[in-house]
């Protein structure tokens, strides 16, 4: 046989567009409060504070008027855009057409801007006020320490799950009395990552049947505890927590404390650009929407290393 036959080597390349691994969809969203809404920012509520009854101190007396206090959330919309483009030429050259796959993975990207906005609000800045004009952070008695229940840094552990679900209770803001079992949703909510996930799982208290009196675990992962249903998160922030080391920021919360608005949800539009060379397609997915606490009684950071 010739040497020259490796002049007829070939090159095979693959027929399949697959997307790397990824979260491709909110895992948050559902656990909010959420809206409609237009215009440059947005009151999703009027809030009513607490008011006392007063005693009646004398027959016939003066009726004096008790004003309740009173308050305004806002949420400001975000615009959020990711324009692609599919050169004519360059599908002449390729064994596949990639726009349902990049499409799908702009998605995907969309979905998790969700995700970042309720993440950012749970432990972010709030603006109250009839104009917005008061800037409200999370108090220190909604924050559990790091070490909570020990004596050094520790990760996400039972003791600072009870402290968490401790202060909503005494807040009110939590009540195993009034939770609806016809919605999933009207218990607590636990947002923690992989690593804060697998903390809980060297948690007897957590593993043991003894403990407790249905399985906490579910296909080797915990999903619900002490009331609080788990989500994972790998979007998670870190900082410097109370003792001046990195930990994560998770957090619990019962789900009308927090809120997400909806200028526009996640839109498609696909079309042929004329005005460029080649007239290449456009894949341009967009969204509008934003995030904010409603009350910080309902939320509590818990720091984990």
């Amino acid at each position: 046989m010739s040497t020259n036959i490796v002049t007829f080597y070939v090159q095979q390349y693959a027929k399949m567009l697959n997307e790397l691994v990824q979260q491709k969809s909110s895992r948050l969203r559902k656990f909010v409060t959420e809206d409609k809404y237009v215009g440059q920012a947005a009151s999703p509520v009027e809030q009513v504070g607490i008011v006392a009854m007063q005693p009646v101190t004398q027959r016939y007396g003066p009726m004096q008027r008790v004003d309740a206090p009173t308050d305004r959330r806002w949420v400001y919309p975000n615009d959020y855009d990711l324009p692609q483009l599919f050169d004519n030429y360059d599908k002449l050259r390729l064994l596949i057409d990639p726009k349902g796959k990049f499409v799908s993975n702009a998605h995907n990207a969309a979905n998790r801007q969700y995700d970042d906005l309720i993440i950012a609000a749970l432990g972010g800045v709030a603006q109250t006020g009839v104009t917005a004009q008061n800037s409200i952070s999370l108090p220190a008695t909604a924050i559990v320490s790091v070490q909570q229940g020990a004596t050094a840094p520790t990760g996400l552990t039972v003791a600072k799950l009870r402290q968490a679900k401790l202060t909503l209770m005494q807040n009110e803001a939590y009540s195993d009395e009034e939770e609806d079992p016809g919605d999933p949703h009207s218990g607590l909510v636990c947002v923690a990552g992989a690593r804060q996930l697998d903390n809980l799982m060297a948690e007897a208290q957590v593993v043991s049947r003894d403990y407790n009196d249905v399985p906490v675990l579910g296909e080797g992962r915990v999903k619900r505890f002490l009331g609080i249903e788990f989500v994972r998160s790998e979007r998670l922030q870190t900082g410097t927590d109370d003792q001046a080391g990195t930990s994560t920021k998770c957090f619990v919360w019962q789900r009308e404390g927090m809120h997400l608005g909806i200028w526009n949800d996640i839109t498609t539009n696909i079309s042929q650009r004329h005005d460029l060379q080649s007239e290449p397609w456009q894949a341009y997915v967009y969204m509008t929407a934003g995030a904010t606490r409603l009350e910080e009684k309902r939320v509590v950071q818990v720091w984990a290393r």
